[in-house]
């Protein structure tokens, strides 16, 4: 399995590089975008270098590189997660304004007819949002706020990180033991 994640300019950092760790534990061929702005907030919310991360995928490629092989529709993948996903990227995205390799790269995706998964982390959502939202999803991408649950009992900030790294994993059909699944009583 191929699979493309980006880091955009959103708090939540710790979705992004949970989700990287799995996906390498997983032995998922793992391509890279970092944006600038998502450099910084990791480096400030985690304390990891883009450096660091970069080792954990099989390439990484700079935001502003359009030449990049992510950039055409001709390059095979199974699947797009942008983690955390920014409102500003999420809105270029669902009016196709393809300003850096994160948006291109979504952009092809969505064309390709390839799963997209987008990650906001922002609260509350204005209308604005809700309806840019509204078209990703109409377009086909599958919106997944970080929205952890409580019903597994989590006695951690790991344990709600996991949560929706899990969710996002169940997505592009990823087994996982992240946490225990919902059986009902």
């Amino acid at each position: 399995m191929r699979v493309i994640l980006a880091f955009t300019g959103a708090s939540g950092a710790i979705y992004g590089v949970r989700l990287l760790e799995e996906l390498k534990r997983k032995e998922i061929e793992t391509y890279l975008i970092i944006s600038k702005n998502a450099g910084r907030i990791i480096e400030y919310e985690t304390g990891f270098k883009t450096t660091e991360l970069g080792d954990m995928a099989k390439e990484c490629f700079d935001e502003e590189d359009m030449h990049s092989k992510l950039a055409s529709g001709s390059f095979s993948y199974d699947a797009m997660i942008i983690c955390p996903c920014s409102l500003k990227t999420l809105s270029c995205i669902a009016n196709g304004i393809a300003l850096n390799l994160i948006i291109r790269t979504a952009i092809c995706c969505l064309k390709e007819g390839r799963k997209l998964i987008v990650v906001p982390r922002e609260t509350p959502l204005d209308l604005i949002s809700l309806e840019n939202m509204v078209r990703l999803k109409k377009a086909g991408a599958i919106i997944l706020p970080a929205m952890p649950a409580f019903y597994h009992k989590p006695k951690s900030i790991d344990e709600l990180v996991d949560y929706v790294v899990g969710k996002i994993m169940e997505q592009i059909g990823i087994e996982h033991n992240l946490y225990e699944k919902w059986r009902g009583e």
